[in-house]
């Protein structure tokens, strides 16, 4: 397994999986300046997140098409 990313739920209107948002600043190649990123990940959840709630995810086994991560904590 991959190491476990941290992000934050962006909606939880599907049964058991939610939107996790994973933000991201890396460095500009040419100006050097910081520059955010966001990546979206779908999580399956049986921890019952809320949006707005900082939650862990790890990589697991495909769970449908899009699902391929899974909730293990949440954090606040």
């Amino acid at each position: 397994m991959s190491q476990a990313k941290v992000g934050t739920v962006i909606s939880a209107k599907m049964k058991k999986t939610v939107v996790v948002e994973i933000a991201i600043q890396v460095k500009h190649p040419l100006y050097k300046k910081r520059i955010a990123r966001t990546k979206k990940f779908k999580a399956h959840d049986e921890l019952e997140a809320k949006v707005g709630d900082k939650v862990k995810i790890a990589e697991t086994r495909p769970i449908s098409k899009d699902v391929h991560f899974k909730t293990l904590e949440v954090i606040k």
